[in-house]
């Protein structure tokens, strides 16, 4: 072979090196158009909205790939759903490229639901709203912080800060209406469960306040009611014994023990100030 090329003039060597390298040039470019599809182009058709299935179907029909570059969450698109498509329909590229989806999510996120106890009705709206919740029923009851949130509650029940639920979901609140101006007479309280005293006092338009139990309490419900704040009765400006009122929305304070109590407080300090007044007269 090395011989036969040495025989030959340098030009005839060259035009052969020539032609060889012309005759690779047009193999490798042909070979180029086959693989990357030169010269074919054709439109993407649009495939937003229709199910994954039925997009990968429309797509694959027309030589392209598919692939799903993300997902999100659209309440008002059926899960798995084309949200987004990339490149964008009717677009005229080469045939057989990749066609990038973005998809609807399957189900709504997870997020942790906020303490919106003691917010406004108008700012925990608001804050709902920007985390994807949506407002349920609000309901009422009295109390001194009118149209403030009382409850927060989910499917009925109330529910703890830090609960995790879908975004999506409906959250009601029970809110403040205010004192009324009706006044009742202090109900009494002593010797009742908490459980007891608790329903009592909501059906009376009132609310508990401070909780303060013994050491030894280990059950709150079952607790029992020896105080509370303010007491049934009161002395007047003439020192007459007579009935306490209140206004319908406002607390009182339950003091708990363990036990059943056997006297009230506030009874041994009437005796203890009628012993002093009997002593008082009887020296006089």
């Amino acid at each position: 072979m090395f011989r036969l090329i040495t025989r030959r003039g340098f030009w005839v060597n060259l035009l052969l090196a020539i032609a060889v390298f012309v005759l690779l040039c047009v193999a490798v470019l042909t070979a180029l158009e086959s693989i990357t599809n030169h010269g074919e182009y054709t439109n993407v058709p649009e495939v937003t909205g229709m199910s994954l299935a039925e997009a990968t179907k429309s797509l694959e029909a027309k030589g392209f790939r598919v692939e799903i570059q993300d997902s999100v969450w659209m309440a008002d698109m059926e899960p798995k759903a084309v949200v987004k498509q990339s490149p964008e329909p009717n677009a005229v590229v080469k045939a057989k490229r990749k066609v990038f989806l973005t998809v609807n999510r399957e189900q709504p996120p997870l997020i942790e639901m906020p303490n919106l106890v003691g917010f406004t009705f108008r700012n925990a709206n608001i804050f709902i709203k920007q985390m994807g919740l949506e407002l349920g029923d609000t309901s009422r009851k009295p109390d001194i912080a009118k149209d403030a949130v009382l409850e927060q509650r989910f499917n009925g029940r109330p529910i703890a800060p830090g609960t995790r639920i879908f975004v999506g979901s409906a959250i009601s609140f029970v809110l403040g209406s205010g004192l009324g101006d009706q006044e009742l007479d202090v109900p009494d309280m002593f010797g009742m469960r908490y459980s007891e005293a608790l329903a009592a006092l909501q059906g009376a338009g009132l609310n508990v306040g401070a909780i303060i139990a013994d050491t030894d309490v280990r059950d709150t419900a079952n607790a029992f009611v020896y105080k509370q704040n303010p007491e049934k009765k009161k002395k007047d400006e003439e020192g007459k014994t007579i009935i306490n009122k209140i206004r319908i929305g406002q607390a009182i304070d339950l003091f708990l023990k363990r036990e059943m109590p056997a006297v009230r407080e506030e009874d041994l300090e009437m005796k203890e100030d009628n012993k002093d007044e009997v002593q008082k007269e009887g020296n006089n």
